[in-house]
């Protein structure tokens, strides 16, 4: 009888990063990007809720999407540029310490409105205010955590340790809107995941405070990527990894560079069209389904999850096995999403509105890593970042445009947004089909 070995727990970052001291701090840092894409998108979750128990409009909800991405697009390449100068300890902690400042004002802002002791337009501009302060100094640790990754891994380490952080952004997606109703707590009612995340938030800064080491002035430079914000229905694109793996930017890169244009287009185009329907998925929810906001968040959560998930499925696990070049991942990622997004106008149910929420979700999963590498492989070795740069910028403003976007039209009809979507990809997989190569 052969001996019995001992068991070994399987440390899932080991593959990632050898050094075990190291392979420490990247669990902080991974910790870190975690917290930041599950509070805001567990916030994102509660809102439309809080939206209509305050007696807001939907279109006044989703300007409060659009001002906090818009900060951030702003902030991002300036905290991006500052990476390889700036301390990334200093720069990690301002970004998770910001994080937390602003979920807790937040929280605060909405308790204050859903109790009564402020107007409902008096609630919501001091939850924009603190929003701002999350979309300026959140911005500051994705890159600086790129950085410090960079800076510390070896060049066969560092691409795998890079996409593992990336995850993390994806993984938050899921784990906010998840997490969510389960925090929606006695006297602060929908307002709770505001207070339990910031919580997480502040043993995050303390652990950024004293479980990073300090910045060694003979580490080698390396300079981390603009992220776009972390939103519901957005997947982290890999252009943070791309940039990050190498060296300093030089030079310009325009946005209709011939070269790229084509699948920038195809990117701003679908981007928006994701948008639109992530943002809008909760008020659908409540309103198919008859639902109180109070008794909503919970198939709200279920719902949102289930796209997020097949979002995360696609890029951890089917992509990597089908092999797909990008211009076949955009024409059947926007096939996919545009029958997902005709199946969510259609659905009468819970269940029908997670199955098809996760099919779109499954096309979109797709379509960004398609435009991201195809826009990669168009130019060369030397313009990597830049070309990085222009992707997350695209990745950025569609979240800008397109939650206001969506509301607007799904105030007109609550088909509307889904059935311009749908249209809209299907007319992105014909221009993909047709005008780019591979």
């Amino acid at each position: 009888m052969p001996p019995v070995l001992p068991h070994r727990p399987v440390d899932a970052f080991g593959p990632a990063i050898a050094d075990p001291a190291r392979r420490g701090e990247f669990r902080l840092l991974f910790a870190v990007m975690l917290a930041i894409a599950a509070g805001n998108t567990a916030l994102q979750s509660v809102l439309p809720a809080i939206g209509r128990s305050l007696g807001l409009a939907d279109a006044v909800i989703a300007i409060t999407f659009s001002f906090s991405a818009l900060v951030w697009s702003i902030a991002a390449p300036w905290w991006a540029r500052r990476s390889d100068r700036t301390g990334s300890k200093r720069m990690v902690a301002i970004g998770i310490a910001g994080f937390t400042v602003s979920l807790l004002g937040c929280a605060m802002a909405l308790t204050a409105g859903l109790q009564g002791w402020l107007s409902g337009i008096g609630a919501l501009v001091a939850f924009v205010l603190a929003r701002l302060v999350y979309g300026f100094f959140g911005a500051a640790a994705p890159p600086a955590a790129q950085a410090m990754v960079a800076r510390r891994t070896s060049r066969a380490e560092r691409t795998n340790a890079l996409t593992l952080l990336a995850s993390a952004f994806g993984l938050g997606t899921i784990l906010g809107p998840a997490l969510a109703p389960f925090f929606v707590l006695p006297v602060v009612g929908l307002a709770g995941p505001g207070y339990v995340f910031a919580i997480g938030g502040i043993l995050m800064t303390a652990g950024v405070l004293y479980g990073l080491p300090r910045d060694r002035p003979e580490d080698r430079p390396m300079r981390g990527a603009a992220n776009a914000e972390p939103s519901i229905g957005g997947e982290p694109s890999g252009a943070s990894v791309i940039a990050a793996s190498r060296a300093p930017r030089a030079g310009r890169l325009r946005l209709r560079d011939p070269r790229i244009w084509p699948w920038m287009l195809a990117g701003l185009v679908a981007g928006h069209a994701q948008a639109m329907v992530g943002q809008t998925m909760a008020f659908l929810t409540m309103d198919r389904l008859h639902l109180t906001p109070d008794l909503a968040q919970p198939i709200i959560g279920i719902v949102l999850m289930s796209g997020a998930g097949a979002a995360l499925l696609v890029q951890w696990g089917l992509i990597p096995r089908l092999g797909w070049p990008p211009r076949l991942m955009l024409v059947w990622g926007s096939l996919a999403a545009a029958a997902g997004c005709v199946a969510i106008a259609l659905a009468a149910s819970m269940h029908a509105l997670a199955v098809s929420f996760a099919i779109a979700s499954l096309g979109f999963g797709f379509v960004r890593p398609g435009f991201t590498a195809g826009a990669s492989l168009a130019v060369g070795s030397e313009e990597q970042g830049l070309v990085a740069g222009r992707v997350t910028s695209v990745n950025g403003i569609v979240f800008v445009l397109g939650p206001s976007l969506g509301v607007g039209l799904y105030g007109v009809d609550a088909h509307l947004p889904y059935l311009a979507a749908a249209g809209a990809l299907a007319m992105v997989a014909v221009y993909c089909w047709r005008r780019l190569p591979g």
